[in-house]
């Protein structure tokens, strides 16, 4: 059974991580989102839940405003081609609905086959923010706590940086 924000919720409570949580509009974009950010600080993700041919599963936590080269990360990452994991998948595996994607996600025990990746400028701010399993809510974590959180799913945390995507195409 997928975890609830509630679920999520106690989590953080039983390993003593202090989380600020924002309730919302629903949001299904970074362009929606925008206002709603004015006022929580830190940096504010988008998430991206991927797969390539061989079926390996990849989720991509980036800074919102972050431009990714969707058709060369595979490169930087080592798998084949990325596409947009069907919305199946993101049930099966991180317990979730298009729009409310999330690194928090992975602390459903059905997420042990998913990569995770985040991108090095949202891996800089402190604190992060995301959504507790459901759009219409933000929840802020700092970047200390969200490594042991991480940590607590049994996942890593590759800091990758998709920058010199940008650098190799003005080679």
């Amino acid at each position: 059974m997928a975890f609830t924000p509630d679920d999520l919720f106690q989590l953080f409570d039983r390993l003593e991580i202090p989380v600020r949580t924002y309730q919302h509009a629903p949001t299904f974009t970074v362009e929606e989102s925008r206002d709603v950010k004015t006022h929580m600080p830190g940096g504010h993700s988008k998430n991206l839940f991927m797969k390539d041919k061989a079926g390996q599963l990849v989720l991509i936590s980036a800074e919102a405003h972050t431009k990714l080269k969707l058709n060369k990360v595979h490169k930087l990452i080592g798998t084949g081609r990325l596409s947009f994991a069907p919305a199946e998948l993101m049930v099966e595996h991180l317990g979730v609905t298009p729009g409310s994607v999330t690194a928090f996600a992975l602390a459903n025990p059905a997420s042990k086959p998913v990569r995770f990746i985040l991108e090095k400028t949202l891996s800089d701010c402190d604190p992060l923010n995301f959504h507790p399993l459901r759009n219409d809510m933000t929840t802020a974590i700092s970047r200390a706590d969200f490594d042991r959180f991480i940590a607590f799913t049994g996942h890593s945390c590759e800091v990758l940086d998709f920058s010199s995507l940008d650098a190799d195409e003005n080679a």
